[in-house]
């Protein structure tokens, strides 16, 4: 995991398409599902922030999000150890699993901060900071080898 400014997303070694996406991302961009390349893509949406969740990972693709407005929480725990709540859907690249025994770290997600998810991080996003609030985000998916 990766956890940062979009200012130092030079420092990492990402794909060259996605950070230059990233970088130039603005506000007014328009939800919905943006083809970067055979194997990148963005998922821009808007939603309100929620009380509860349930932790997701990821087989094929890692996550880069981005929040352009409001704030959320994603809680972060390593997958190893956290029991299957839904089978992993190969369509959709996702399986999802109830809390486990490892801790929890909370990630604040705001405007001009951004993190990586690999395979092996299982996050729950969509979570409220203080309160419920809506947010655009982006979710930046990049296919692994």
């Amino acid at each position: 995991m990766i956890y940062d400014r979009i200012d130092n997303i030079d420092t990492y070694k990402l794909d060259s398409v996605a950070v230059e996406f990233i970088k130039n991302l603005s506000s007014d961009i328009e939800c919905k599902k943006h083809i970067l390349s055979d194997d990148i893509y963005a998922n821009v949406e808007e939603y309100t922030t929620k009380d509860v969740g349930y932790f997701e990972a990821h087989r094929d693709y890692l996550d880069i999000q981005i929040l352009l407005s409001g704030e959320e929480v994603i809680e972060y725990t390593p997958l190893l150890g956290l029991k299957t709540k839904d089978e992993y859907d190969k369509t959709r690249d996702i399986e999802f699993f109830f809390d486990g025994t490892s801790q929890i770290t909370p990630i604040k997600l705001e405007k001009g901060l951004f993190t990586v998810l690999y395979p092996q991080d299982a996050h729950k996003p969509q979570l409220k900071f203080k309160s419920n609030m809506p947010v655009k985000k982006v979710v930046v998916k990049v296919k692994l080898n």
